[in-house]
């Protein structure tokens, strides 16, 4: 079996745990919840699988590297770092709801990763990725938008549930209480800016050493300076400001916004990281 295949498997694994997230939320079964996450731990183990056989797969290709330069290795380390951190969050909070708003994230990056118009195929890395910098990164930066995504989930259920004032509605009684998700969306945007900066620093180190310059106003790099100063906002207006709720929700999902335009809309633009493309 080759990466490809066992990384496709992913997908639907993924996918499969994230229908029984939904089911167990709507329908309030606590067993498909049960089946979902061992299911998603499955997956995380192929997943992990996949990565590693790639990187033997490259070396056997005489171009070894690590699975991480182009944007289908990026998708599949994306969804990686969404479900190792989202099962850390299920197994602290014991609440599988929020499985239902973060595990279809992962899916989505896996499905995407598996378009025709997305090449998996193991290719020789450009003078500019070739730096003991690339792995720390990625790696950092990933870290950082999987924390931001799994926020992104959580302020979508916070926007949900304080729409039920009287607490009547059936579907949401499963949810955390607004404090909890409230809290859990402070401290995810903690952990993605702490990482997204450490990304930017390393950024800006392997830079000096391909490009000669430590910053060259690049469209990727603009746009992460943008996303860093979205969740700067929210932590600063959190902390010093007192904001809470709606919010901080309304800013973590702009923020999330920001953070995809700079992983897949920049590409579209000329630059230093067209190689992303």
């Amino acid at each position: 079996m080759n990466s490809s295949l066992l990384l496709s498997i992913t997908t639907f694994v993924y996918g499969l745990a994230a229908v029984l997230y939904i089911i167990a939320w709507i329908f309030k079964k606590p067993q498909p919840g049960k089946t979902a996450s061992w299911i998603l731990i499955i997956g995380a183990v192929c997943n992990t699988a996949g990565i590693f056989l790639r990187w033997v797969e490259s070396y056997k290709l005489g171009i070894g590297h690590a699975p991480l330069s182009n944007m289908y290795e990026s998708l599949i380390f994306f969804s990686w770092t969404i479900v190792i951190l989202y099962i850390v969050v299920e197994h602290r909070y014991k609440n599988r709801v929020i499985g239902a708003f973060v595990s279809p994230i992962a899916f989505l990056a896996m499905a995407y990763a598996s378009l025709p118009n997305i090449s998996d195929r193991i290719q020789p890395l450009i003078p500019a990725l070739k730096s003991n910098w690339l792995i720390a990164h990625v790696v950092t930066c990933f870290l950082g938008y999987s924390a931001f995504a799994i926020a992104f989930g959580i302020s979508i259920m916070y926007l949900i549930k304080q729409t039920d004032k009287t607490e009547k509605i059936r579907l949401l009684s499963s949810f955390p209480n607004l404090e909890v998700l409230d809290e859990l969306t402070q401290q995810m945007v903690v952990v993605g800016f702490l990482f997204l900066t450490g990304g930017i620093i390393t950024g800006a180190v392997w830079a000096n050493s391909a490009w000669g310059t430590y910053w060259s106003w690049d469209p990727k790099e603009t746009w992460s300076l943008i996303t860093w100063f979205v969740y700067a906002t929210l932590l600063h207006a959190r902390l010093m400001r007192g904001w809470h709720g709606k919010q901080i929700a309304y800013l973590s999902i702009i923020g999330f916004l920001a953070v995809m335009f700079t992983y897949f809309g920049v590409n579209l633009l000329p630059g230093l990281h067209s190689y992303a493309k």
